[in-house]
């Protein structure tokens, strides 16, 4: 319970600080380039992460950067737990936006920083949405940023990978950029196997050799779902084998 009030408490605390320092960013827009612009705006909510992984008292481990590539990128992971997108937004270095649900734009500054994020808000009630989410998040990387996908839609919380969606194939090709998968293990632990108490966890993430843009391109779209798919599958096997042998 003192880890979910502390957490908590640092979440929504936070957002004062942040609301300041995006203003100041935000002055700098029109004379830096877009991916110093990136890089700068990815610095706060990076910070905002490590602080509540902190005060969750998590491990995390991350291997396999050297994999994420120069220039824009989809990245592919398995959607786990909620605080997955605090760790990777805590461990990768490559700013990135992501697609979210757009419930969160009724929150206060959070909206407008994942606004210059590049971030793609979602109406999973409206087809439409849908459809015009696939098309905002390739044009996000025509533009020159990183996205992050989960295409499972849904987190796992832990039990096992479920069937990977077709739209990150379709953003891809349309996109002409490399797909990165990476591994997740552990963020579960943290939150949704605690009947969504916080407790301290122990995060693996790995992030695995990229799809290039040319196999992306030729290959055809069922089996590069099912390579995507079946390289996270077996790396996160891997983990949960790993950390089995260790207790």
């Amino acid at each position: 319970m003192y880890n979910s009030v502390r957490t908590f408490s640092f979440l929504f605390g936070y957002l004062p600080m942040a609301a300041v320092n995006l203003k100041k960013f935000q002055a700098q827009k029109e004379i830096l380039s877009k991916q110093e612009y990136d890089a700068l705006i990815h610095t706060e909510p990076q910070k905002w992460a490590k602080g509540i992984l902190k005060r969750t008292k998590s491990r995390i481990e991350t291997s396999g950067l050297e994999n994420l590539p120069d220039g824009p990128a989809l990245l592919v992971a398995n959607h786990e737990g909620n605080f997955d997108i605090p760790v990777l937004l805590s461990e990768i270095p490559k700013p990135f936006g992501f697609i979210s649900k757009k419930e969160v734009k009724k929150f206060p500054v959070i909206p407008v920083y994942m606004e210059d994020m590049n971030c793609v808000f979602l109406d999973r009630t409206d087809r439409r949405s849908a459809y015009k989410s696939i098309t905002d998040t390739a044009q996000k990387l025509k533009d020159g940023h990183s996205i992050l996908i989960f295409p499972e839609g849904t987190r796992s919380k832990g039990e096992g990978i479920s069937d990977f969606k077709t739209g990150f194939v379709r953003i891809a090709k349309d996109a002409g950029v490399p797909i990165v998968p990476i591994a997740i293990h552990g963020t579960s632990d943290i939150m949704e196997k605690n009947n969504n108490k916080i407790r301290p966890g122990h995060v693996t993430i790995r992030v695995l050799e990229p799809v290039l843009a040319e196999t992306v391109e030729k290959t055809e779209a069922k089996q590069l779902i099912e390579l995507v798919r079946k390289t996270v599958e077996t790396e996160v096997q891997s983990m949960a084998q790993e950390k089995a042998d260790l207790k």
